[in-house]
């Protein structure tokens, strides 16, 4: 019977049929031929043609059944990977899309008789996480690219770190707590007595008042003298008598001409004790430090950077260029102290002091007190330092 002509209705019902999906007991993967009913498979399998492919295929069985397997997987998980990804997702379906296009190499054509069979040689091979359930089998891709894993480790120690740090403020809180409660039971420890009265006895009230102290102003005008012991209020009338006095004396008497070097003398004291107020920051130069504000972006919280410049004489604001993470290094920000913090190294690490009578000494991390909030370090004279405060040091890098 010959083929029906083009653009007749025969012709048009048969391109239409040959387009989709056909039944897989009657493709032959060596022929690489799809029939549409058993006839036309029969018909097939006695061709000439057919029985040379089955002769190729006597010589080295195991060679093409080992190559439909190895492409039959590869394009199985390739798929696999870029449409689902490391999610969790039933094998059936990806079946169903993996066969969905016409090329694919057919699942009877391999080692494997079933999805079945497939799935669980997917788990012992190691290339996905298998896991059966009522609603059938669940496959999640393993994903080995070396930029992947690389991506998922620097994940997973920016979690942990962020979970250290968490866990270290609540100890702290924790601790807290504990003290305060310790001292409010000891506040609590004494005895309460009811108040007891009898109808005819009044009411009297034992108030014992702390006596108040005099007035500062009274003692910046030096009145006082010496004198350390509190002064009651009924002694102040009294001292008011006197300054009255003291100063009629002063208005009798001629003013005194003070001599140069006492003029010297009382003027470097008095910046002497201005420069003692003007206490100066902890920045410096080469110090790590870590953002602890999200006024200049979320993307800088908890950022690491390097102070390259102080900005200011009081080491207050300084220049910190970002180390990390990636997608800000490099950024330069100008910062305050108070939305910066300090940054512990590991152990064997330079730190410097950033307080105390060794400030600004490069030494040396010794042991790490995590419960304490607290570090050892050695001097350079080989001294050990013990417990001293995480905020009193800071990791150092050479610049």
């Amino acid at each position: 019977m010959g083929k029906h002509e083009v653009g007749t209705p025969k012709y048009i019902a048969n391109k239409i049929k040959a387009k989709g999906l056909q039944k897989l007991r009657w493709y032959c993967e060596m022929c690489q031929k799809q029939c549409r009913d058993e006839n036309g498979f029969k018909c097939h399998t006695m061709s000439e043609s057919h029985h040379r492919q089955l002769l190729l295929f006597a010589d080295n069985a195991n060679k093409y059944i080992n190559q439909f397997s190895k492409d039959f997987s590869e394009t199985f998980l390739e798929l696999l990977k870029r449409q689902f990804g490391t999610k969790r997702v039933p094998a059936n379906r990806v079946y169903q899309e993996y066969i969905a296009d016409r090329g694919h190499v057919h699942m009877n054509a391999t080692m494997w008789l079933t999805l079945t069979g497939f799935v669980k040689w997917l788990g012992r091979s190691g290339k996905c996480v298998v896991d059966e359930t009522e609603k059938g089998w669940f496959i999640t891709y393993v994903d080995r690219d070396p930029e992947a894993i690389a991506s998922q480790e620097k994940q997973a120690k920016k979690e942990k770190m962020d979970r250290n740090e968490e866990e270290r403020m609540m100890a702290f809180i924790e601790k807290q707590v504990v003290t305060g409660r310790q001292n409010l039971s000891d506040d609590t420890n004494d005895e309460l007595t009811p108040l007891i009265r009898t109808e005819d006895e009044p009411l009297v009230l034992n108030m014992k008042l702390k006596p108040k102290l005099l007035p500062p102003t009274l003692i910046k005008n030096g009145i006082l003298g010496k004198r350390k012991e509190p002064i009651e209020l009924e002694t102040i009338t009294e001292i008011d008598n006197e300054m009255t006095s003291s100063k009629l004396i002063k208005k009798e008497q001629t003013p005194s001409v003070k001599s140069e070097s006492e003029q010297e003398s009382s003027s470097s004291t008095s910046t002497n004790s201005r420069n003692e107020k003007l206490k100066k920051g902890w920045l410096r130069n080469g110090l790590v430090v870590k953002i602890m504000t999200k006024k200049v972006g979320d993307k800088y919280y908890k950022a690491k950077g390097v102070i390259t410049e102080i900005v200011d004489q009081l080491f207050y604001v300084g220049k910190v260029k970002i180390s990390s993470p990636e997608n800000v290094e490099g950024h330069i920000l100008k910062l305050d102290q108070e939305h910066l913090e300090t940054v512990i190294p590991a152990i064997g690490r330079e730190v410097m002091m950033l307080k105390g009578k060794n400030i600004g000494e490069i030494v040396i991390v010794k042991k790490v007190r995590i419960e304490d909030f607290c570090v050892d370090v050695e001097l350079k004279t080989g001294t050990i330092l013990k417990r001293v405060p995480y905020e009193e040091i800071c990791k150092f890098v050479k610049s």
